[in-house]
């Protein structure tokens, strides 16, 4: 037993689990790749000041999940609770949106950290992928995004999500319906820290999920009536476009999300199997994070699905991925002569894009061929002193039994001829 163990709150991602993670990492990935979204890297802290401006300060990410420390230097860092803040800032720092080709798209995938009360689906540190659409404000962009995440989940094999969407509004309309709003939240019964809530950001009330607060908001005015028509308008293009692409949603005039910097569209995915943290991703329109941030006006789009919380939905809907095995060949020798040959026909055989392992450690044949099974591999080849005089390898079937003898030099070409 290890003298330690993983902070409250995290996870290790281990072998044979690990590898459900990567298939979801790289199937969320693959619709951005080929939509013209590249690859972006940010560092994992960042400036206190660049999420307490973007996230919101009002926000509990900001006000009370925010992981904040002083370095040695008196710089005042966090580690970053979200990824949206983070790639608009690298994408400034870099002049991307000088570049003359709008929107820079770009996808990434990192950890993230928020100080929570850990419960299944919600964690301390937790993975996600992301696309962010900078510089361009345009329907068909929020409806790309969209309907790239509903690809990616479709392709997993997940049915039983839902898509929640609605429209925040802009700066010419939300502020009459921020009025509204606060004159209905006022009076109501609420604690100190929500009644602080509603002078700095009201929308965030809609949000908060207790019953008590919820059963009191029957009644409160819907940002959908207060929308201005250039609002209306392009909401609608959106529900058009989605509806045509055959992508189902459902409208939700209460539906707000957790950040501050949404603007117009903002949607979520949940999944019904999840209990109370149903959202497995989200995002939504920041036409205003840029100027917020301190950059120039660049209308925006973007989305993060949670890597954790998706995993969770396909044990939720029984879907096993079709993860390949880590090891196809499993190469045992016996003898040190048969060690060197195997040795390099394991370096030819990787070389050739087969997925290859070793009998390492000079273990006997039974300990041997127990280690191959348990590898998943499907072949093993065997070599001992005789059959090197012969000029070959046996080649056994570890599902079937049965075993052959292969020429040395023709290895590779066998192995992938009966691999397939």
């Amino acid at each position: 037993m290890s003298t330690f163990q993983a902070p409250k709150g995290t996870y290790d991602l281990i072998p044979p689990n690990s590898a459900t993670y990567l298939a979801v990492r790289e199937a969320i990935a693959a619709p951005l790749r080929t939509s013209g979204y590249g690859y972006i890297e940010t560092p994992g802290f960042e400036n206190v000041e660049l999420f307490a401006r973007g996230v919101g300060e009002s926000t509990d990410i900001v006000s009370k999940e925010m992981y904040a420390f002083e370095t040695k230097g008196g710089d005042r860092l966090a580690l970053r609770p979200e990824g949206t803040a983070s790639v608009l800032r690298a994408a400034l720092e870099a002049n991307l949106h000088k570049g003359g080709n709008l929107p820079v798209k770009l996808w990434y995938s990192g950890s993230y950290y928020r100080y929570e009360r850990p419960q299944k689906g919600r964690y301390r540190h937790f993975s996600q992928v992301g696309a962010e659409a900078i510089g361009a404000e345009d329907p068909a962009l929020d409806a790309e995004l969209i309907i790239l995440a509903n690809q990616a989940y479709r392709s997993l094999g997940l049915r039983d999500f839902r898509i929640l969407l609605n429209s925040l509004g802009d700066k010419e309309c939300r502020p009459v319906y921020r009025a509204a709003l606060q004159e209905f939240l006022r009076g109501l019964e609420l604690d100190e820290d929500t009644r602080r809530r509603i002078e700095i950001n009201p929308l965030r009330v809609l949000d908060d999920k207790r019953e008590s607060v919820q059963e009191q908001l029957i009644g409160a005015p819907m940002l959908r009536d207060y929308l201005c028509e250039a609002c209306k308008t392009y909401h609608e293009q959106v529900r058009e476009l989605l509806t045509a692409a055959g992508v189902a949603f459902e409208d939700d005039p209460k539906l707000v999300r957790g950040l501050d910097y949404y603007t117009r569209t903002t949607f979520e995915f949940v999944h019904d199997g999840l209990g109370s943290q149903s959202a497995v991703g989200g995002g939504g329109r920041y036409d205003g994070l840029s100027e917020m941030i301190g950059g120039p006006a660049l209308p925006s789009v973007g989305w993060a699905l949670g890597v954790d919380r998706t995993v969770l939905a396909l044990e939720a809907e029984g879907i096993t991925l079709d993860v390949p095995a880590a090891t196809a060949v499993y190469a045992v020798p016996l003898g040190e002569e048969a060690r060197r040959v195997l040795f390099g026909k394991v370096t030819e055989l990787r070389l050739a894009g087969v997925a290859t392992d070793f009998a390492f450690g000079g273990k006997g044949l039974k300990n041997a061929m127990k280690s191959a099974n348990r590898s998943g591999a499907r072949l093993a080849l065997v070599a001992g002193e005789r059959d090197l005089a012969e000029g070959v390898v046996q080649l056994k079937n570890l599902q079937s039994g049965e075993q052959t003898a292969v020429a040395l030099d023709a290895v590779v070409e066998e192995v992938q001829r009966t691999l397939g």
